[in-house]
């Protein structure tokens, strides 16, 4: 009898999970409350990089003019004529994500994949309930995600309080969008209504945006978003939003009071692990409420695993489909490598792009793991020269003797295409001598891994 697998949530974490244990001849069930793709391809990073991908091009167009490309008028007879359709752009927002929703549940159904529709919970390990239905199951996948965190006071409203997964609704442009929270998502949100056409103001409570990533790379974003345009207030911390007419009012800790017409909180995110039954099945939730894994994805109760935001190891869709492929390899009896986060590439998807991968700038400034570094500035790329790209660098770590690659940092225009060659230095081991005598596309931004690992290659020499 084929083993039984119950998945609960159909994101990432799950259909990538569910994928691994049909191909491995299970019979799985998955349960969704929203749909194939779970909020990732419904509200969160589906629709938010659609949106993105219109805001890079308007930059593009804005700052096409040092290229010699003039815009000679719009439709109304004024020189420029650049301005954006912003239900138009939420209408295809939506419509591609529901596509990529329809496209996940051919993939799964194709697989033998059951589908179930609606909101689950743990009776007991091995069996789910959802509504009067009880599904039995050997082992049990969390794949429940997470949810925008409310700051108490400061509730959305959907028309003028905004979380990120409401701004599709929005029926034109902000006209002047009050961003608080200045990591990922907010400094990704904030640079796409800037290039949209929108006055922006950035609420940081540290000493600059992205405050957890490079801080080189946060510098380079920084004065990008400040020769744009964008109000930046560091070290300014909300305590609360509250409309304001036709408007809203943002007051800051220190008595300070912003005015602009919405305002999106990106204060980060909660595990949606309330009313699943999960402590009562005996899984062990942290003092937040995420549920507690090993690195190959189990939690505290025999035959339940769990994946994705709802773990809160790291809240990127390529880590939660990973854990839960781990889950299945583990639960079904394959070889399994343990999830290593040293591994993990990640991308801010704003513009210029920042990805990243292995160690951190921070871990070797601190001392904690040696490493020799090379930065190469953009501006000295010719590839980037040519395209008018001249903002950002690509930075390259390596041990001292070994000369082995420990990881990277890439600023630029589509960072997220040009780190996988990082990626795959890191993670097979490879020295900066293989990665230097790598052939690179010239012209190209990617000729500038090579040339850095070069430089640290000469380095070497002495």
């Amino acid at each position: 009898m084929s083993t039984r697998i119950a998945i609960i949530g159909g994101g990432p974490g799950g259909y990538e999970a569910a994928l691994v244990a049909a191909q491995l001849g299970a019979d799985v069930t998955v349960i969704e409350r929203d749909g194939p793709g779970g909020a990732c391809v419904l509200t969160d990073c589906v629709p938010s990089k659609t949106l993105i991908a219109t805001s890079t091009r308007m930059a593009t167009l804005s700052e096409s003019a040092s290229l010699g490309v003039r815009f000679s008028g719009g439709a109304d007879g004024v020189v420029g004529g650049l301005e954006v359709d912003l239900p138009l752009v939420n209408k295809r927002v939506r419509e591609l994500a529901w596509a990529q929703s329809a496209d996940i549940e051919d993939r799964v159904s194709a697989e033998g994949v059951r589908i179930v529709h609606g909101a689950a919970r743990l009776v007991d390990p091995q069996i789910v309930a959802v509504g009067d239905e009880r599904i039995q199951a050997d082992v049990v996948l969390i794949a429940t995600g997470a949810t925008p965190r409310v700051l108490p006071g400061s509730e959305p409203d959907g028309e003028r309080i905004l979380n990120w997964r409401q701004l599709y609704e929005l029926p034109e442009l902000p006209e002047h969008l009050i961003v608080v929270g200045s990591g990922v998502t907010g400094a990704e949100f904030a640079g796409a209504y800037l290039a949209l056409g929108s006055r922006v103001t950035l609420v940081s409570s540290r000493d600059h945006v992205l405050p957890n990533e490079d801080e080189d790379a946060a510098r380079v974003l920084e004065d990008v978003f400040q020769r744009r345009g964008m109000e930046l207030l560091a070290r300014s911390r909300a305590a609360g939003v509250r409309r304001v007419g036709d408007g809203v009012e943002v007051t800051l800790t220190d008595g300070r009071k912003v005015g602009g017409s919405h305002c999106l909180m990106t204060v980060g995110m909660v595990p949606n692990t309330k009313g699943l039954g999960l402590e009562e099945a005996g899984v062990h939730l942290d003092d937040r409420g995420f549920v507690q894994v090993d690195k190959v994805s189990r939690t505290s109760a025999a035959h339940v695993y769990a994946a994705g935001d709802c773990t809160g190891v790291l809240m990127l869709a390529s880590v939660a489909a990973m854990q839960g492929r781990i889950a299945m390899w583990h639960a079904l009896g394959e070889a399994v490598q343990p999830l290593k986060l040293g591994w993990v590439a990640a991308n801010i998807f704003t513009d210029p792009e920042v990805a990243a991968v292995g160690v951190t700038q921070a871990q070797i400034d601190s001392g904690e793991v040696p490493a020799r570094i090379v930065k190469l500035p953009l501006s000295t790329n010719p590839r980037a020269k040519m395209q008018g790209f001249l903002d950002g660098f690509v930075k390259l770590f390596c041990r001292p003797a070994t000369s082995i690659v420990l990881g990277g940092v890439i600023v630029a225009p589509r960072a997220s295409e040009l780190i996988l060659g990082l990626s795959m230095a890191v993670q097979q081991h490879l020295t900066v001598d293989q990665v230097a005598h790598t052939f690179a596309v010239y012209p190209s931004v990617s000729g500038s891994i090579t040339e850095a690992s070069r430089r640290l290659m000469q380095e070497s020499a002495y």
